[in-house]
């Protein structure tokens, strides 16, 4: 090595020592603190009359109606893994908003959401949503028993990974209490509430998530994984947590042909859609405001639950419908007026997409939910 060799990095490096710091990028603004919920009370005028459980036990399966629990949650013994019965199989894919013709994608900034319209407060002004690209991860559970070349009932979960329902499902299907179902767990395209992917696609009120699903989801399901996905819509189902709740019963009033079961923790049914539309002013709150009340009764079973801590008014807006308990609470009410077949829980001592809640009633909710199911001929297949 000659001097050169040795001088270079070294005036190289007491070069980048005089340099000055650079300046930090500014901090984005902080979010504002999302309130503390109340407690609330599930006996509360105007709420519901509900069967109060004894603490620890779930609703029964075969039971419709409105139901109390807690204060305490143990898990149920299904959402462990049980060495003695089937294990089915998990795959895993990505998808790109670049092969989405329904999402090609959208974000919204840090720092605030947005301001309330100073001349319609149910609406939110949002001026830093833009065009984004995203990709979204999709889990799809195969159980043991599937049959090649058979038409298979299956459930759509959102927010998706969902590890927990795999494992519930291997112990109901190996217990026969639910049919040998695939289940496609289908991430969100990120961010949250107005002005974001997840927002767009959860708590839009329109078929338009449904679609994406049918169109570009399950197509691909289909074909990677060799299965194929029954058209019955008594044989598929919808669940979700918050907006992925909200988005579940989206899915199923504006499309009944395709769907018929849906399962809802802590249901975002209140005023999140963005934009706003004119047929539905309100979003999700006008499922028990209006949609519900003032429509035929659609063939859609329903399991509901929600916390007595749940979200109450967690944004700037102030339109008296953001508060989850009460909103769940009219949807019981809604439903029961109308005839629907359902099940609402209301769950002491658990907050928001409570995980204490899910793992004690996700396997009798699936249970509940897949009551009645018959599978359809082998012919009807997609």
């Amino acid at each position: 090595m000659n001097t050169t060799q040795v001088l270079i990095p070294v005036i190289c490096a007491l070069a980048l020592q005089a340099q000055p710091p650079a300046t930090p990028a500014p901090a984005a603004p902080p979010a504002a603190a999302r309130p503390v919920p109340p407690t609330r009370d599930p006996h509360t005028p105007g709420y519901v009359e509900a069967k109060e459980l004894a603490d620890g036990s779930a609703p029964p399966a075969a039971a419709d109606g409105n139901f109390i629990i807690g204060p305490t949650h143990p898990a149920a013994a299904e959402t462990t893994v049980q060495p003695d019965v089937p294990q089915g199989t998990v795959h895993n894919f990505t998808m790109s908003s670049a092969d989405s013709r329904i999402y090609p994608g959208i974000a919204r900034d840090p720092g605030p959401l947005g301001t309330p319209d100073p001349n319609d407060p149910a609406k939110l002004v949002v001026t830093t949503s833009r065009p984004a690209p995203y990709t979204r991860r999709i889990a799809v559970y195969v159980p043991k028993q599937y049959v090649p070349g058979t038409a298979a009932p299956f459930i759509v979960g959102a927010d998706g990974p969902d590890p927990v329902l795999f494992t519930v499902l291997d112990s109901l299907i190996a217990q026969k209490r639910v049919p040998a179902m695939i289940a496609i767990s289908i991430g969100n395209g990120s961010g949250d509430a107005q002005g974001s992917q997840r927002g767009l696609e959860y708590d839009t009120m329109s078929g338009r998530y449904a679609e994406f699903v049918e169109t570009e989801v399950l197509p691909l399901v289909e074909k990677q994984f060799e299965v194929k996905l029954t058209r019955d819509p008594e044989g598929r189902a919808t669940m979700g947590c918050s907006s992925g709740a909200s988005a579940a019963l989206i899915m199923a009033w504006y499309h009944p042909e395709w769907y018929r079961r849906v399962l809802s923790y802590s249901g975002t049914f209140v005023n999140q859609q963005w934009p706003s539309s004119a047929e539905t002013p309100h979003g999700a709150w006008e499922f028990h405001e209006r949609l519900i009340p003032n429509s035929p009764a659609r063939p859609i079973r329903l399991w509901m639950e929600v916390g007595d801590r749940d979200l109450l008014n967690p944004n700037v807006m102030r339109d008296d419908m953001h508060d989850w308990v009460l909103a769940n609470e009219r949807m019981a009410a809604a439903l029961a007026a109308k005839g629907y077949r359902y099940q609402f829980v209301f769950a002491r001592n658990a907050g928001h997409c409570d995980r204490a809640v899910k793992l004690q009633t996700l396997p009798a909710a699936l249970d509940w939910l897949w009551r009645g199911y018959r599978a359809e001929p082998a012919s009807a297949v997609r």
